[in-house]
Parts: structure tokens; C-alpha cells; sequence
């Protein structure tokens, strides 16, 4: 008072169990933990959990409804990214939310948003795979009721400390009852005790992990085993990371969004069908991917030989294209050569080639073993140019249709991307090569696929 402030008794709040005691305060809103939040979280499991939950709900309703006006690509970008759990995890963190029937709500809502986006019917099944992580072969659309468990816990125990000094002074034991239930019912999820390493991704590892292999022992037959496996493979999912940026070769159309998540979560594509080849196309449209009348395939294997190229270029390495005068008897030239040396006064030779993951001469092996195809293609391919190993240094980039690469093709872009970022001073580049190969495979897939449509099939030779 002596400075001239006065407290704004209708702006100002007191949180208390009962009324009783706060004459002084008379003028203050009166809260209780149930119906009070603070920085907008809610303190306890009342009407102010329930009225935030709802508040998230409405808003993603709203979201949803508009995310139609625009590109495909770019609504599950901001789906995935902004308007999803992203957008609750403030409040799983901060309160006990799990067990909350409102999450289920907001989890009903995703699953529905990314049927309107992708133009896909999602099954409980398939609906889990989206919600995993993209590394485990989802497209990263969270579920919060598998999250919540997790952020709670991350959150509590990384500020453990703090809440133990605050409340040391307390004249009886505080117990943290939310703690203890929200523990007891993540160790029944997930069968095991808590980590050892407080970070959320540790705990929410556990979870995902126990649910990606009881859905992968879940799986029918090979064709999905294969598709989830492959989905799970390191790089495979670089494409739901990427940014719709039409000038850098990276946004989908509709069509190819609604064909790479059907593909990656093993959904109805097309009406089953028969190919201008003549064989019979199911309803996954998968043949598509191996078909040998599908134009789409030498397109893609261009396509991505020449992101490599300009990569090159990008990076200060003069290279060319199929080089000729290279020692072989047979007279095939592998895809592109460095012009200078790559490493140990040697140039790098590089051949691109694209498996499909679900071929009937692949299945056995993808169903068992993520990137098996892409890894026996590049041991052909060493084969294959094994003479010119003596003088060059020669790297197969051997890529499947549902995203594996080999290890010898991860080696040398990770190595090409390093070597980019050391001219543009961009960190990043390793990343955006792997993304712009990865839009490339998916935006194929959904040509190749399309050439089984008669109609489709005779445009394109019109056109050609």
C-alpha cells in the first residue's frame, strides 16, 4: 500500500479445499482443486480436466472441418505436427489426464481426420499403426490415450526433486496417490518397471514397442507382415517428415498421400481390378508396384538417379551420368560416376535400383527381415561390378518400394549430404536428401499403381 498498489480482489483467486478460514480473502474468487487450473493446466481430476478436454475437443472439431479446404499433404502435415497431441501435451504432462474418457473422444476425432485427409477407411488395426511413432512404422498421429500414461510420469519424475524441496516443510508426509496410479497402470501396460532414464521418449518407448509387436503377431499372412516391417525400417517414414514444398520437389498430390499411407497401413486402395497386362490387381494395388508393363518404374529409377546427380553438383563434386569407357565386357555402365576422387584417391561409382517389398519373389524374405529385398539387390549389384571395385569405389543404392534402402545406399547419401552441408553450411542437408528420395518413391508407387487402370494405361501411352 505504502507504494500505491492495491490488489484487484475480483481479478485475484484463492484455491482452498473449503471456504472455511479465508474471511480475509472474501472479495478473491473461490476455487477448489477440482474446479481451478493454473497456467492452464488443471490441478486435479475435476470439472476444470473435464472443461479443458472439452476445450481441445471443439477446437480439433473445428480444425478438422477446415483442414478439407486444402492439399492433402499439407493438412496431414499440420495434422500430424500441430493440431494433434502436440497440441494437448502441455496437459498430459501437467495433469493426471489418463483413464479420462474425453481422451478417448479426442482420439476418436483423429482417427476420423486422417480417414477424411488420406481418403481411407481405417480399421482398429490399421488406426494403431498410424498412431505409433514413424519408427515404428506409423505416420506419427499420436494417440493421446496411449501417450498420456507416459507424458505424466516423464513430467513428474523429472521434476521430482523440485516438488520434494517445495514440499519438504509440510508438517505431515505428502503421498503423490496420481503418481503411483498412473505408474501401477503404465507397468501393466507395458510388463515392465519404470526406466531408468526419466525422459518421456524412454517410457513411451515401452509402450509403442510392446503394441507394435503384438500387432505385428497380429498380422494375417506375409503381405502384412512384410508391410509392417518394412514401414519400421530406419528411413522408410523420411517422407511423413518432409515439407509440402512444390519449388523442392517434395509435396504429393491427393492421390499419392491416399496411396503411401494405404500402402504403409495396408488399406483398401482401389476396387479390385484387372492390369492391361492382364494379371488380376486386388484391392491393395499392390501389383502395381512390380508390374512389368508399368511405365512407372524406369520414370522412378530416372528420377531418383538424377536427385543424386544434382546432389553431386550441389556439393561441388563434378559427376556424370552412366560414364562411358569404364572396363566391362558386357558394356553396362552403372548409373553415375564422381569425376574426382570420393575417398582413398578413388572416384565413386553409384547404381540405383527399386525392389518391391511385396513381390511374390520377395515376400518369403520381407516378411521376415525389414529390407531384405533392398539388401540382396545390392549384393547383385556388387556382383554385377565387382571387376571395377579394383579402381573405383562402387556403391549400390538399392531402395523398396515401401521405403528400405540398403546399407551401402544409406552410407554413401549420408556421406553426400555431410559433404553438401560442408558448402551450404546447412546441417540439414543429409536430412532433406533422404526426405526428397523418399517423396520420390512414394510419388512413383502411386504412378505405378495408376497404370493398372485400363484407362489410365492407354492415356499414358497416348501421351507417350
Amino acid at each position: 500500500m505504502a507504494y500505491g498498489l492495491h490488489v484487484n480482489d475480483s481479478k485475484s483467486e484463492i484455491i482452498a479445499a473449503s471456504s472455511t478460514g479465508n474471511n480475509n480473502y472474501a472479495g478473491f474468487v473461490q476455487l477448489t482443486p477440482d474446479t481451478c487450473t493454473l497456467l492452464g493446466a488443471p490441478l486435479s481430476r475435476g470439472s476444470a480436466m473435464d472443461e479443458c478436454l472439452v476445450r481441445h475437443c471443439e477446437n480439433l472439431e473445428r480444425a478438422i472441418d477446415r483442414l478439407h479446404l486444402i492439399a492433402a499433404h499439407d493438412a496431414l502435415v499440420l495434422l500430424k505436427n500441430s493440431l494433434s497431441a502436440p497440441r494437448l501435451l502441455f496437459t498430459l504432462r501437467a495433469a493426471h489426464c489418463s483413464g479420462n474418457p474425453l481422451l478417448e473422444r479426442f482420439d476418436s476425432q483423429l482417427r476420423s481426420a486422417v480417414g477424411k485427409i488420406c481418403n481411407v477407411d481405417l480399421t482398429e488395426g490399421q488406426w494403431l499403426q498410424a498412431s505409433f511413432p514413424t519408427r515404428y512404422g506409423g505416420l506419427g498421429v499420436r494417440s493421446v490415450v496411449s501417450l498420456a500414461p507416459s507424458a505424466f510420469l516423464a513430467s513428474a519424475a523429472a521434476t521430482a526433486n523440485l516438488q520434494a524441496h517445495i514440499l519438504q516443510s509440510c508438517p505431515i508426509g505428502v503421498a503423490d496417490c496420481a503418481f503411483d496410479e498412473v505408474s501401477t497402470k503404465w507397468s501393466c501396460m507395458t510388463g515392465t518397471g519404470l526406466p531408468a532414464d526419466i525422459r518421456q521418449r524412454s517410457f513411451d518407448e515401452s509402450v509403442v514397442k510392446g503394441q507394435f509387436d503384438a500387432l505385428l503377431c497380429g498380422q494375417p499372412d506375409a503381405y502384412h507382415k512384410a508391410r509392417l516391417r518394412a514401414a519400421a525400417c530406419a528411413r522408410s517414414g523420411d517422407w511423413l517428415h518432409a515439407l509440402p514444398i512444390t519449388s523442392c520437389g517434395l509435396r504429393l498430390s491427393d492421390d499419392d498421400i491416399r496411396v503411401a499411407v494405404g500402402l504403409r497401413l495396408g488399406c483398401r486402395i482401389c476396387e479390385p481390378h484387372c492390369c492391361p497386362c492382364g494379371a488380376a490387381v486386388d484391392a491393395s494395388g499392390s501389383h502395381g508396384l512390380s508390374c512389368r508393363r508399368s511405365a512407372g518404374r524406369v520414370a522412378r529409377y530416372q528420377y531418383i538417379n538424377d536427385i543424386l546427380w544434382r546432389a553431386m553438383h550441389r556439393a561441388n563434386i563434378p559427376a556424370v551420368k552412366e560414364p562411358t569407357g569404364l572396363s566391362r565386357t558386357d558394356g553396362k555402365r552403372p548409373d553415375g560416376m564422381t569425376m574426382v576422387p570420393w575417398q582413398e584417391g578413388r572416384a565413386a561409382l553409384w547404381d540405383v535400383t527399386v525392389r518391391d517389398t511385396l513381390a511374390d519373389s520377395y515376400i518369403a524374405s520381407t516378411s521376415l527381415v525389414a529390407g531384405s529385398a533392398a539388401e540382396e539387390a545390392a549384393r547383385q549389384k556388387e556382383i554385377k561390378y565387382a571387376q571395377l571395385t579394383g579402381t573405383y569405389l562402387f556403391y549400390a543404392v538399392a531402395l523398396e518400394t515401401l521405403g528400405p534402402m540398403c546399407e551401402s545406399g544409406r552410407t554413401f547419401i549420408s556421406e553426400l549430404g555431410r559433404r553438401t552441408a560442408q558448402v551450404t553450411s546447412d546441417q540439414r542437408e543429409t536430412q532433406f536428401l533422404f526426405q526428397r528420395i523418399s517423396v520420390a518413391v512414394q510419388r512413383y508407387n502411386s504412378v505405378c499403381i495408376a497404370g493398372t487402370f485400363t484407362d489410365m494405361a492407354s492415356e499414358s501411352a497416348d501421351h507417350a
